[in-house]
């Protein structure tokens, strides 16, 4: 397990940070197709926090992209770098998932955050951040859609319908079991949306969540218990 500290001029205030969006916006790439889905690693990261102890936990658990066997985990420990701010929320979280993927034994190939990509009031949600900090295509698999409207799908598995602000189109609300409820798809860099639902799924042949984030979500709570000997 890695231990993070904040880092040297993290933002502190929410001004600074939406600046730092602003700077970083403009680097998302946009219309890379992405690695072909099945094919490859796809690694998932997600967080876990322990507030009154001021502990954030972050996972990333690389799979076989064909066969979804781990190939590779790390975790990382750190203080929350950031008070909760609804739109700023990537920022109590990449210290330390940019440190538990440093300390991957191989290389991630494509990431699935447990989160916003476009599908973000300022258009640049962690999958977005963490893309453009890492150059790695990545992706944003959320569990709900935040702010913005979507007409229900259709019922079978692999039916979609767009994520709305507006009639801007930010991302997609896709079902990945029949009748249960969607999750939604957004962009977060050097991937299409085509791609980035074909590889949600492809990634939830059982379950409405994606494999990466189960075994992230699992991994991240387990170091969370480790670091601060909770429950």
């Amino acid at each position: 397990m890695t231990t993070v500290d904040i880092p040297a001029g993290w933002p502190a205030t929410e001004e600074e940070a939406r600046a730092v969006q602003d700077e970083l916006r403009v680097r998302v790439v946009l219309g890379e197709p992405g690695p072909p889905p099945g094919t490859g690693r796809v690694t998932g990261v997600d967080v876990a926090y322990d507030d009154e102890r001021d502990v954030v936990a972050a996972a990333a658990v690389v799979l076989d992209a064909a066969s979804l066997d781990v190939v590779a985990e790390a975790t990382a420990v750190g203080r929350i770098s950031f008070p909760y701010v609804p739109g700023l929320l990537a920022f109590r979280e990449i210290p330390t998932v940019l440190a538990a993927l440093g300390a991957l034994s191989v290389a991630p190939g494509l990431v699935v955050c447990d989160g916003y990509g476009l599908a973000h009031p300022r258009r640049f949600g962690l999958a977005s951040h963490l893309g453009v900090l890492t150059g790695l295509p990545t992706i944003g698999v959320a569990k709900n859609p935040f702010t913005f409207t979507y007409d229900d799908p259709d019922a079978p598995r692999g039916a979609s319908s767009p994520l709305l602000a507006g009639a801007e189109e930010v991302g997609r609300a896709l079902r990945t079991r029949q009748d249960v409820k969607p999750v939604f798809v957004s962009v977060g860099h050097r991937t299409t949306l085509a791609n980035a639902c074909a590889h949600t799924l492809a990634l939830t042949p059982r379950f409405r969540l994606p494999e990466t984030t189960r075994r992230a979500d699992a991994l991240c709570r387990r170091a969370l218990k480790e670091a601060t000997g909770g429950p």
